[in-house]
């Protein structure tokens, strides 16, 4: 047997064993080495390392700090009441604002995980209390937070970054508007089951309440506009906005809202460190799982077949689509990047797509199977907190899924939703 047969052998044995998916890619490979031979077994912690040696990989727990920051200075309070006074007064408006809390927390942790928490530990059982039913609002809060990590900043993208080294500014840009019709998608899905189900609607707020609401989560909504602006102008880079949102978070919390103390930073020190092990332990595995892979020339070999049994960028673009649904309905998105760049990246630009745009696609594709049955994470932590039976929390989520798969076929097929404003913006 091939070492790669050993490999996908090994590596599927295990996971079926129930083995973290981490642990798995690196026990896989070791097993790969030991019975085909010819390659000493140092190549492992060798790559492991080099899949963790990257200074835009510092971004990932800096942004996921920043987050919990937030969530526990009051700050993810305050965007909610913003949210509140936007949408309350129409039917299904707490459905409505539990999309737009999303789309607002997306500019802060780049984390669907971190968001699904966070907001639906506040927005899950309010919108329960208010009459929703609980299948529905576990759905709809873990769809909603897909947009975490495609708005930036995003741990997605910045992933893609260090895997195929393209600009993160540009992939930040590129997924502004696509990340916007996400969520558009979703409240306009919300809004139409709202409707249909005559969910309640609540008061609606002045002028002034709009105005008081606003003001109060100005901290939250200008931090965005910060890093955005920071970068673009190069007072600093994307690793080093990270280290300005920690800080930033901090000051807000500390001597702004007064609602941070040394047991809730420490609380979120330890939020964003579990989150963080969790990332680069895949990231260093899912290294040496590519690495074989690069060795054995399979990204080539599966060039050369898809060039030769595919007739252009059309069909080649459907064919990625239905493999990364797929992918990403069995397998975490950090993984399946890793392993799965090497492979469609060089076929892309054979076929002369752009590697931004071709970057969207993978990115949001991946994405959706977070909450896409059977592993659907974000979907299990909405249950978890709705206590909604696993079945309804499903059924209740298709037409959502239905939404997120229709603005991934727009953003694969119309180019300029991802082009148009990394063009205006520029950026290295």
């Amino acid at each position: 047997m091939t070492m790669l047969g050993v490999l996908g052998l090994a590596l599927t044995v295990l996971l079926l064993l129930a083995v973290p998916i981490a642990f798995a890619l690196v026990l896989s490979a070791t097993i790969a080495v030991l019975f085909v031979g010819g390659i000493d077994l140092m190549i492992v912690p060798q790559q492991v390392y080099q899949g963790l040696d990257s200074f835009l990989l510092l971004a990932i727990p800096m942004f996921l700090l920043a987050g919990e920051l937030m969530a526990q200075g009051g700050m993810t309070d305050r965007l909610l009441g913003f949210s509140n006074a936007l949408f309350g007064r129409f039917r299904g408006g707490l459905a409505m604002s539990n999309v737009a809390a999303a789309t607002l927390m997306a500019g802060i942790s780049g984390s669907a995980i971190a968001d699904t928490s966070a907001l639906g530990k506040v927005l899950i059982p309010s919108m329960i209390k208010a009459g929703y039913g609980r299948g529905f609002s576990a759905a709809l809060t873990a769809a909603a937070n897909v947009v975490g990590p495609i708005i930036p900043p995003s741990i997605t993208f910045l992933m893609i970054s260090v895997l195929t080294n393209l600009s993160p500014l540009k992939l930040f840009m590129a997924a502004v508007i696509p990340g916007l019709l996400y969520s558009g998608a979703m409240l306009l899905t919300a809004g139409v089951i709202s409707r249909r189900r005559n969910y309640p609607t609540h008061e609606a707020v002045d002028g002034r309440g709009m105005w008081l609401a606003c003001r109060r989560a100005f901290w939250a909504l200008a931090m965005p506009v910060l890093l955005i602006v920071g970068i673009r102008t190069g007072v600093f880079n994307v690793t080093e906005s990270s280290a300005v949102a920690v800080v930033y978070a901090l000051f807000v919390g500390l001597f702004v809202h007064r609602e941070l103390d040394a047991r809730k930073v420490w609380r979120a020190v330890v939020g964003s460190a579990r989150a963080t092990a969790v990332i680069m332990i895949i990231l260093g595995g899912a290294q040496i799982v590519s690495w074989f892979l690069a060795y054995e020339q399979a990204p080539q070999r599966i060039a050369d077949w898809m060039l030769g049994s595919i007739s252009g960028p059309m069909m080649f673009l459907l064919v990625v689509n239905v493999l990364l649904l797929v992918v990403g309905t069995f397998m975490e998105n950090a993984p399946a990047l890793v392993l799965l760049c090497p492979v469609l990246y060089p076929v892309a630009a054979k076929f002369g797509i752009d590697p931004y745009h071709f970057s969207m696609i993978v990115g949001i594709n991946l994405l959706i199977g977070l909450i896409t049955p059977p592993v659907a994470i974000c979907l299990s932590i909405g249950a978890l907190i709705a206590k909604a039976p696993s079945d309804e929390v499903n059924r209740e989520v298709l037409p959502f899924l239905g939404a997120a798969v229709f603005v991934v076929f727009l953003v694969t097929y119309v180019p300029a939703i991802s082009l148009w404003l990394p063009s205006v913006v520029g950026g290295r």
